[in-house]
């Protein structure tokens, strides 16, 4: 029984199954026949589907993770004799005549595994199935480039975010005799910071000199661990404070999710370095929450979730005009789903070199209409 379990749990936690086909009935009056389980994502979410066989009809369930082990001693112990699981690694057949003593069969693998989403297959810049030394050192993908189900959100998000990288790309200056200068702030574990590199210098094959910066030591130790693993030698990670940082000159200026007043230091650094694009999604815009006084909008804020939410997008509405104001091309974009984050705005500009007095004027009229002076003023 203890081989058993261990069987199971390895097809179903290690992400190798491709099927798994419960059959052969303990009792005629079993209603179902035969049940198929298969991994699937939903949502982005890994799950598995179990296909119950009647005799005219097949039923579909979904379970979660910890529900599916469940159901599979379930299926096992009570319902079925016969079992094979098909994994990437080998067919395992159990003969469960006795529960407590089943005989398993192992032989090489005949199955491989699809692509588990239910959705149309995208075309990524980072394909499914192709090993990618960054993704793979960061445990996304496994050395034969599969895309581990977990990490499946991380993985459509760094494909997310180098499909804008590739439209602001022509952007960038094209004068390969000095290398991009690009400027990552509160990079985190920094999974974008490296797929950045790998688009430009890999994929672009540009010179590069890119600074990822954050706060916390122990991150900024990890990331530069893994740069010099994957000898990316014009990339490293710097601690520090967003609003304290010194430099000159930037091409590209990244921040994502810095909490609330960091986006509009990086966005005032990046505007005075007279950067030529900006991506930046914010996160916790708390700012102008105590700030903000309108008497026609005091009913609805009397309930702060509202007035939370509202003054998020006018918070990012203003960080929008002032760039205009600067002289930047500015589109508010989604980022992500909003089944994972509501921070799933990012803010892109480009510079155009206009001064634009239209968005100015429209931006000082938000701000006398709502009574708030937020820190993106300094500009």
């Amino acid at each position: 029984m203890e081989e058993l379990e261990k069987v199971l749990y390895s097809a179903l936690f290690e992400h190798t199954l491709v099927k798994m086909i419960f059959s052969s009935p303990r009792k005629k009056s079993l209603p179902y026949k035969k049940v198929t389980l298969r991994p699937v994502l939903l949502q982005d979410k890994p799950m598995f589907q179990a296909e119950f066989h009647y005799e005219k009809k097949a039923i579909h369930e979904n379970l979660a993770e910890d529900e599916a082990l469940e159901a599979c001693a379930a299926f096992i112990l009570r319902d079925f004799k016969q079992i094979n699981i098909f994994t990437e690694e080998e067919d395992v057949q159990l003969l469960a005549a006795k529960p407590d003593r089943p005989r398993i069969i192992r032989k090489p693998a005949t199955l491989r595994q699809e692509s588990l989403s239910h959705n149309h297959i995208k075309n990524y810049t980072i394909a499914e199935g192709t090993p990618c030394d960054f993704l793979i050192r960061l445990g996304v993908m496994n050395p034969q480039g599969k895309v581990f189900p977990r990490h499946y959100s991380k993985f459509r998000q760094i494909n997310r975010f180098l499909e804008i990288l590739q439209d602001v790309f022509p952007s960038l200056s094209q004068d390969k005799t000095r290398p991009l200068r690009i400027i990552d702030f509160g990079c985190g574990k920094a999974y974008l910071t490296f797929a950045l590199y790998h688009y430009l210098r890999t994929i672009q094959n540009r010179n590069v000199e890119i600074v990822g910066l954050d706060l916390k030591e122990d991150v900024i130790r990890f990331c530069n661990q893994v740069a010099a693993d994957l000898h990316y030698t014009d990339l490293k990670f710097l601690m520090g404070d967003i609003a304290d940082y010194t430099n000159d000159h930037a091409d590209m200026v990244v921040t994502l999710h810095a909490c609330d007043t960091a986006t509009d230091f990086a966005l005032i650094n990046a505007v005075k370095w007279n950067t030529k694009v900006i991506l930046s999604v914010p996160c916790c815009q708390h700012e102008l929450f105590g700030q903000i006084r309108n008497e026609i909008h005091e009913p609805m804020f009397k309930h702060g979730i509202l007035k939370d939410r509202f003054t998020e997008i006018l918070t990012d509405g203003l960080r929008g005009l002032k760039l205009e104001a600067c002289g930047y091309d500015v589109a508010m974009i989604e980022f992500t789903s909003l089944e994972h984050t509501s921070k799933n705005i990012m803010i892109r500009a480009v510079k155009n070199g206009k001064e634009n007095s239209r968005a100015a004027a429209e931006y000082e009229r938000l701000k006398e209409f709502y009574r708030v002076h937020p820190t993106i003023d300094s500009l």
